[in-house]
């Protein structure tokens, strides 16, 4: 093992830089990872646009890191040096604030976030929490993992808690997100159907497992899924809180919007269709490390993958832009090979 490793920093917001750091040992409770892949998602935006308080440069961001222990801390014992792990946006937990002792540590009050308080996964090593850890299963490449700690288990978990099998489902967008939520709604037992915004992608969606597409361009969409009777479950994955809004009366009588997507412009929400059919908009975030690995065995169980683009770790720069401009199709990763 060398005494230094390759990093991507951001030294101040928009500034892309590759450097040479030493290698450093793990603290108690924390286990140093040799990265192998890291995916690239909308959400790094925080680190290297400037746009979550608080962040503290240089820093290295990316929180869709898959890599080998190749030493633990002090007091770790549940993880060995060799395993393949996975770790996701949230980095681990205080266990003090309130709503960590109420067990809903995935909401943590003072998390640490991967690639935002605490460096990230485009670099070829990094320092991880060992609570915050998922194993990778032989199944999956790691190249293949790298999105599910993050786009995989946000959709996941928000589906699973949101609905139950024969529902309508709809997915809105078919990006970095929606590939995957169409994936899990057909996996899950849904009725599933793809909301798109054009023909682009109207040849992908029954691949992918919708069994219903709608051109939101071409028709109303809303007129559409009340066609069908209404949609139990609209999972809104596209970053437009207009187009978000819209959807409300597509649902069923005490149908549930599930935002997933962070708009940059507020979801203006009629209070007609809310009240007067029960309906609810919820917000779900990703989830706890346990339930990353329960993301990751489903996949390998009902053959989830992820549509990917890989470049290796000195493009960090392109790749991120690549992203950005949604010309990705549909998740960038980072290879440190």
């Amino acid at each position: 093992m060398g005494k230094t490793y390759r990093a991507v920093e951001i030294t101040k917001p928009g500034t892309f830089h590759l450097v040479e750091r030493p290698v450093v040992a793990p603290g108690a409770g924390q286990v140093r990872i040799r990265v192998e892949a890291c995916g690239v998602c909308h959400s790094d935006a925080g680190t290297v646009e400037g746009q979550l308080p608080g962040v503290v440069y240089p820093r290295v961001p990316g929180h869709e890191a898959i890599g080998r222990i190749e030493e633990v801390g002090r007091g770790v014992t549940t993880w060995q040096v060799g395993q393949r792990v996975g770790v996701g946006f949230f980095g681990g937990e205080d266990g003090t604030c309130e709503t960590c002792r109420r067990g809903d540590t995935a909401y943590c009050q003072n998390p640490i976030i991967t690639g935002v308080t605490s460096d990230g996964g485009y670099a070829e090593m990094m320092i991880a929490e060992a609570r915050a850890l998922a194993l990778i299963p032989d199944e999956l490449k790691s190249e293949d993992a790298a999105p599910l700690v993050c786009a995989g288990i946000t959709t996941f978990n928000a589906l699973r808690n949101a609905g139950r099998a024969g529902d309508t489902v709809a997915i809105q967008g078919i990006g970095g997100l929606g590939h995957l939520g169409v994936q899990y709604a057909k996996k899950m037992g849904f009725r599933t159907v793809a909301i798109g915004f054009g023909p682009d992608k109207e040849h992908l969606a029954p691949k992918l497992g919708a069994r219903i597409y709608i051109d939101a361009k071409a028709e109303d969409a809303v007129a559409a899924l009340q066609k069908l009777g209404g949609a139990d479950v609209i999972l809104a994955t596209a970053p437009s809180g207009a187009a978000i809004a819209s959807l409300l009366p597509g649902l069923s009588v005490r149908g549930k919007l599930v935002v997933v997507g962070v708009s940059g412009d507020p979801i203006p929400v009629n209070g007609v269709p809310l009240i007067f059919g029960g309906r609810s908009v919820i917000g779900s975030l990703t989830g706890r490390a346990i339930e990353t690995q329960d993301t990751l065995d489903f996949s390998v169980l009902t053959d989830v993958r992820p549509m990917i683009e890989t470049l290796p770790l000195e493009k960090a720069e392109e790749a991120y832009r690549r992203m950005m401009s949604g010309d990705a199709r549909f998740r960038m990763v980072l290879t440190m090979a």
